[in-house]
């Protein structure tokens, strides 16, 4: 089976992702409390709980064939510090990617890595930041091609990341992973105005990757919540009248609308700071009933964390999203361990990655690139 270092780890998503055809080597965090999740679900044989910059290869055993590295997106991110690379939390990429050139001095280096963030990252600091990773990738000699999928054909979320897929220089590609050009589907303008902005050694370097389509997967936004709520509970009607009352009249009309259906309605709901007809920052209540949740984000201050109001008829009630409706949205199976913090929970659902979109990349691109791999090698030995 190929094996894999998982780095910034988390509750183990990646790992829950890649599924029992890979083994996990080692996994590393930061966060203990997300490491009791880890271990909860997955045992601590092979994590430590660590900073990266920590690390040194000793604690990575073997070989492994995949290094996965989805680092913090917080100074990268649009509604972040703008900090970049250099910020404290993003800037986590740099020990990371030492730790990669290291392995390569020792005749260890992975033959695939997958680096992955926020969309953010290709502009940030007008595409500095992205040209940067693909030069330390280049310069450890690697090829490399991003990707930006969103969470949405695969679940019922709406949540585009960037996964930036790196090759070990000299392994050869299969020509059925490679595309001529640029694919709107998994290449959409951001990314390639951010390709346009890199070196040329870079481009030199640059793999479009091909990706099938995914395949339909049927589930809405209604489906995955929860009859009987377990860690949160309904708002008062108060509190729900409160709510309707920060909407502005183009979302309470979203509202209406719902009550005149002849099903139940569920509704995602975010708190946002916008600016009133006078110019002055207000909060404001954004309802969306396309049966999509948008974004899960990780708790910093409640406006972040997400209501839902189900509407049938004349009854309009409202709460949080609950910890296991979070974790549905992030396509983990309801046998998995959560904390019994909401907080907690919450934040390591939105801080994770998608388990149906790494499980799809590593189908069409990631196996193939490592059986080629051990094809070459079998064939060299």
């Amino acid at each position: 089976m190929p094996s894999y270092h998982e780095f910034f780890a988390g509750g183990g998503m990646v790992r829950a992702g890649l599924g029992q055809e890979w083994t996990c080597l080692f996994a590393n965090d930061i966060d203990a409390k997300k490491g009791a999740s880890y271990t909860a679900n997955w045992g601590d044989e092979n994590l430590k709980i660590s900073d990266v910059s920590n690390l040194t290869t000793e604690d990575l055993p073997g070989n492994a064939d995949l290094a996965w590295a989805s680092f913090p997106c917080q100074d990268l991110s649009l509604a972040g510090s703008g900090a970049g690379l250099k910020g404290d939390r993003s800037g986590t990429f740099w020990p990371f990617w030492h730790l990669m050139k290291q392995l390569g001095k020792e005749g260890r280096a992975p033959s695939v890595v997958v680096l992955e963030n926020v969309c953010g990252a290709l502009s940030s600091h007008d595409g500095k930041d992205f040209a940067a990773i693909c030069a330390a990738v280049v310069s450890g000699k690697y090829r490399l091609g991003a990707l930006v999928i969103d969470a949405v054909r695969f679940v019922p979320q709406s949540r585009p990341r960037l996964f930036i897929v790196c090759v070990r220089e000299g392994l050869a590609i299969p020509e059925r992973l490679v595309a001529d050009k640029a694919d709107p589907v998994w290449h959409p303008p951001h990314l390639t105005n951010a390709y346009e902005k890199l070196s040329r050694a870079s481009k030199a370097a640059w793999v479009w990757y091909r990706l099938p389509a995914p395949p339909a997967h049927g589930v809405t936004f209604s489906d995955l919540i929860e009859e009987e709520p377990q860690g949160v509970g309904w708002h008062t009607p108060k509190q729900t009248r409160y709510l309707l009352s920060l909407m502005s009249p183009i979302n309470r009309k979203k509202v209406a609308l719902a009550r005149t259906m002849d099903r139940r309605m569920v509704g995602g709901i975010y708190k946002r700071t916008r600016r009133d007809e006078h110019g002055e920052r207000i909060q404001r209540a954004e309802v969306r009933f396309d049966d999509i949740s948008g974004c899960l984000r990780t708790p910093v201050g409640g406006s972040s964390r997400q209501s839902i109001i189900i509407v049938e008829g004349k009854s309009v009630r409202s709460r949080l999203l609950s910890p296991r409706e979070a974790a549905r949205l992030m396509g983990l199976p309801d046998c998995y361990k959560l904390p019994q913090n909401y907080n907690e929970a919450y934040h390591l659902a939105g801080d994770g990655v998608v388990v149906p979109v790494v499980g799809f990349l590593a189908a069409n691109l990631l196996e193939p690139l490592v059986h080629v791999v051990e094809t070459n090698e079998k064939e060299a030995a």
